[in-house]
């Protein structure tokens, strides 16, 4: 839907990030399968959580677009979930859970959410619920 030059979303899972976010986050459950049982109850729990909190912020914050500073603060927490779940990730490949290749293939991914939520965040406004 386009109106007067600008692109506008019914919903967060129409958004390209939102869903590259999502795709990522179930590949991550996907190779966490093959954690060791041991890992259950943390690095395999950590990851899970993590990159679905990825979504579920997005989500957050797309419901709070008629204030920019809850907006940009619940996008800010995307990006944090972001951050812990490229760490586990580097323990996950550490710990040869993961292999390489896997991982730069869904790090890379994450690098790709980051970079769309810097650009929903520095252009806040043109988001913003009238």
């Amino acid at each position: 839907m386009e109106e007067k030059g600008k692109k506008y979303f019914r919903t967060y899972e129409d958004l390209a990030i939102y869903q590259l976010a999502f795709w990522v986050a179930m590949e991550i459950f996907d190779q966490s399968k093959n954690f060791p049982v041991e890992e259950r109850y943390s690095l395999t729990d950590q990851i899970r959580r993590s990159s679905r909190s990825v979504c579920a912020n997005m989500a957050e914050a797309w419901r709070k677009r008629r204030y920019k500073a809850g907006f940009v603060a619940k996008l800010s927490d995307c990006e944090a979930e972001v951050a812990e779940t490229q760490v586990w990730l580097k323990f996950a490949v550490k710990c040869q859970y993961i292999k390489v290749e896997k991982a730069r293939e869904i790090y890379g991914n994450y690098n790709q959410v980051l970079s769309g939520l810097v650009k929903i965040i520095t252009h806040s406004d043109d988001w913003l619920l009238d």
